[in-house]
């Protein structure tokens, strides 16, 4: 089972709720560890790339699951 704080639903949020919740979570995280995070906010696709970059994090995977994409965020 996955740890709880390395996941994010951000489903059902609209910009720039996604990316503010993606910020404070990885605030708990060590630098290299991972988050997962799903949003469906179609401004998520520029959002959460353009905020890795900017914070210093790494974008290892942007993927779609139908309506949802799927990140994962390697912590800087």
């Amino acid at each position: 089972m996955s740890d709880l704080k390395n996941d994010l639903d951000a489903t059902g949020l609209l910009c720039p709720l996604p990316v503010l919740k993606a910020r404070k979570r990885l605030q708990t995280l060590s630098p290299g560890e991972t988050l997962t995070m799903r949003a469906d906010d179609p401004a998520a696709v520029v959002d959460v790339p353009h905020f890795c970059a900017e914070a210093g994090h790494e974008l290892l995977s942007a993927m779609d699951e139908g309506a949802v994409q799927v990140y994962v965020i390697r912590k800087g």
